[in-house]
């Protein structure tokens, strides 16, 4: 059996130690990801600005979406908006000139990462364009919207909300999905546009079953998790102004990386989630270095639903939403009125778990020598990225996790 790690005392006397750096033989990096590099691909700028935007009155935790999925559907139905609806939508998705260019864009990120399911990580997602009561749409975009986007339309008579949850849940390959909180309500001649996801990433080097033990997670509420240990050799910055560490896991052949931001102390996430920039984003990225650690992370699951209306608003997607100035006259043969969008409903699941890419291969931690810690025992945000285009693929934060509670909240 494996031995587990040091209990959390001994973790702070080994990370008062320095990183094993001077000698020749240097461990390198087994199957290392691509050096992330500039985040010009259009899901981080909308991804990096929903997230802010969800999280700045503090009422979103444990906050998930999919930039890849999000920008999909909504180039998707802004192909079928004119004027004004459909500038926005171009100003939404920075789309400059051709939209035909970030359209094939994310149709190459799409492929990268359904070619990678089950190997770099195992993912089923769905997107979906719901119509209540609306006049029939043109055929030619419906056709479109499938071949093009891989998006179901659906004809609703009514909001209802057990048929759309049903559909979540579906398009996550059955697990439960979150409820939507408020309550929908929508007009006749409303669409919805739905994404659902479910993401557990595979490690290039998985953490031992038995090296496992349950320990405190000191989030928002404090709770008993199983806690996944391991050492070894991994992209590592430390931010001793902005007070956080960047990690960097490679997920099965360096397809993926998840990365993780993790603040000093236990604290909430509020400050980080304001660092949170392209810019800021890139100068960490680019200050990875190899570095060996000690890791310690949760064994969780994060369900996350939300309604995307007031974000997207905020971000100047303002005309799609009014019966009035909604404009998407090339959807139905009826013109311009009543047609608008009425909701950008988004689920997703995402799991923390010990597997690797390689069912057949034992994980035995390295041999490294005076190891830097990344104890995450308090609330961190994750990023997930497609290494062979650069795409954003999930974003979100960890405030808690479910579990036996220890202490009040917070």
């Amino acid at each position: 059996m494996q031995p587990i790690f040091p209990l959390p005392l001994l973790f702070l006397l080994l990370a008062q130690q320095s990183v094993w750096s001077s000698t020749p033989q240097e461990p390198k990096v087994q199957g290392s990801p691509p050096e992330i590099s500039s985040l010009h691909h259009p899901t981080w700028s909308l991804g990096l600005q929903l997230y802010r935007s969800l999280r700045t009155n503090g009422s979103q935790t444990n906050t998930f979406i999919s930039p890849l999925l999000l920008a999909n559907s909504l180039l998707a139905l802004g192909g079928g908006a004119k004027g004004s609806t459909a500038s926005q939508f171009h100003d939404l998705l920075s789309i400059t000139k051709n939209e035909n260019v970030v359209g094939e864009t994310l149709s190459a990120a799409k492929k990268a990462v359904h070619e990678s399911n089950g190997t770099s990580h195992i993912l089923h997602s769905s997107s979906a364009l719901f119509s209540k009561q609306a006049p029939e749409l043109e055929k030619s975009f419906l056709e479109k919207l499938q071949t093009h986007f891989g998006m179901q339309h659906v004809a609703l008579e009514e909001t209802d909300m057990e048929k759309l949850q049903s559909w979540a849940k579906s398009g996550m390959d059955g697990k439960e999905a979150a409820a939507l909180k408020p309550a929908l309500e929508t007009k006749a001649g409303a669409m919805i546009l739905a994404n659902a996801m479910h993401f557990k990433g595979l490690w290039d080097r998985g953490f031992y079953h038995e090296n496992q033990d349950v320990r405190s997670f000191l989030g928002t509420k404090y709770t008993k998790v199983p806690m996944m240990h391991r050492s070894g050799v991994y992209g590592h910055y430390e931010d001793m102004e902005n007070m956080v560490q960047v990690l960097e896991l490679g997920l099965w052949e360096g397809k993926a990386s998840i990365v993780l931001l993790l603040p000093f102390h236990v604290e909430s996430l509020a400050r980080l989630d304001r660092l949170l920039t392209l810019d800021r984003l890139e100068k960490w990225f680019g200050k990875l270095n190899s570095t060996s650690m000690a890791l310690s992370l949760p064994r969780t699951k994060m369900s996350s639903a939300v309604n995307l209306q007031k974000q997207l608003a905020t971000l100047g997607l303002v005309d799609a939403w009014n019966e009035t100035s909604a404009d998407f006259s090339t959807l139905s043969s009826l013109g311009r009125g009543k047609l608008h969008l009425g909701a950008v409903l988004h689920w997703t699941t995402f799991e923390l778990a010990p597997e690797s890419g390689s069912k057949d291969d034992v994980f035995e931690d390295e041999d490294v020598k005076k190891p830097k810690i990344f104890y995450a025992d308090h609330s961190f945000i994750i990023l997930v990225r497609d290494n062979s285009t650069g795409a954003l693929l999930m974003i979100g934060a960890l405030d808690h996790t479910d579990g036996p509670a220890i202490h009040d909240e917070l």
